[in-house]
């Protein structure tokens, strides 16, 4: 394993309601309290059980928030943040960035019947040139016939 780790990331529009308790989930971050190194943004560091983001599903610790209700949450402090959160109402429209860890090599020794870890890709894309090469090879043959 050569020790990187790579991510997919993906954003998504999250429209959430208001409940009794909020909107069900706390955050960290901001300029003033970095919560990952070199990013002042601001993450969802916990979901409350049954809140509005545990009932829809899609939110996730670990998420950043790039946006409530389409206000930038860049370059703002931890407070500022947590204002916009509870000013924004009833309807709440989130932008979401979801970072999900990609696995780029084994992590254990695979079992009996389970699929293999390589790509399809690595297996047909060398069968495929071979196979051109072989065809490109016979018709040249036949032509000197």
């Amino acid at each position: 394993m050569n020790g990187r780790v790579d991510y997919l990331v993906t954003e998504e529009e999250i429209n959430l309601t208001r409940g009794p308790s909020g909107l069900g989930f706390n955050i960290v971050g901001g300029t003033d309290q970095q919560y990952v190194s070199n990013d002042s943004g601001i993450y969802v560091s916990s979901i409350k059980e049954n809140g509005a983001a545990a009932q829809d599903g899609r939110l996730q610790e670990g998420d950043k928030i790039l946006s409530v209700n389409g206000h930038d949450l860049k370059n703002l402090q931890h407070r500022d943040a947590v204002a916009l959160f509870r000013n924004a109402g009833y309807a709440v429209s989130l932008k979401v960035q979801h970072r999900l860890q990609v696995q780029n090599g084994p992590t254990s020794h695979r079992g009996e019947g389970e699929p293999s870890s390589i790509p399809i890709a690595v297996v047909l894309l060398p069968v495929f040139a071979l196979t051109v090469v072989a065809a490109w090879a016979f018709m040249r043959y036949r032509q000197q016939l």
